[in-house]
């Protein structure tokens, strides 16, 4: 049976995605700062606002960069260098969504990952700068406002396959039409829902009112 050579070139590119999304860098900034390892205090969450509880707030900006960065570049490079293999939008939304899998259960971390909210928005960014931002802007209002980073998630999953809708109504496309850029969409709302299911217990602790706030230092772990 022959392969086709597009279906070859986005196996390899979602792989490619998915193991550099595997990369904890809560677990490697820690480690190479000589902190703690964040999966032992906190909430216990490879993430950077759980490495903020570590009082480092270097450890925490480099966490939520590099995080970032990993969902962005899949989706970047097939961006680049996808049409030469004929790889459009719709490899750009497998890479995408292959980088956050890979976050939420690394493979070089014992599938142990974190809640994926950084990389998440890393491949927002590169499917459209407009909805990263739109999404950003959410999460940072919030945040601002309630101090709480998982109610702030929540919002911003809950908001960006919204927005997302609304970008592609005021760019004449109906958003509800299968194509490529579908795709995309698809995969915006995969990502929400596994951010809100990431978020479940945090969700459960807000409406307890026991949910740690934005800097709280914790080195206990609250499951």
């Amino acid at each position: 049976m022959t392969v086709s050579p597009y279906l070859l070139s986005a196996a390899v590119a979602a792989i490619a995605a998915y193991l550099i999304g595997s990369l904890s860098f809560a677990v490697i900034v820690s480690r190479v700062m000589g902190l703690s390892d964040p999966r032992t205090y906190g909430s216990g969450n490879p993430g950077a606002t759980n490495v903020l509880r570590s009082g480092s707030k270097a450890a925490a900006i480099l966490t939520l960069l590099f995080d970032a960065i990993k969902g962005w570049l899949p989706v970047a490079l097939v961006q680049w260098l996808g049409p030469r293999y004929g790889l459009g939008e719709g490899a750009q939304a497998m890479a995408g969504l292959a980088a956050f899998l890979g976050h939420l259960w690394p493979v070089f971390f014992r599938f142990q990952g974190g809640k994926g909210v950084a990389t998440a928005l890393g491949v927002l960014i590169a499917f459209s700068p407009w909805l990263g931002l739109a999404v950003l802007a959410t999460w940072v209002v919030v945040a601002l406002v309630t101090r709480y980073s998982s109610l702030a998630a929540v919002g911003a999953a809950v908001l960006a396959p919204v927005y997302d809708l609304l970008g592609a109504g005021f760019g004449g496309r109906a958003p509800w039409r299968w194509d490529a850029q579908g795709a995309k969409l698809l995969a915006v709302i995969v990502m929400a829902l596994l951010l809100l299911w990431r978020h479940r217990a945090n969700i459960a602790r807000l409406m307890a009112g026991a949910e740690s706030k934005i800097g709280a230092r914790n080195k206990a772990r609250q499951g």
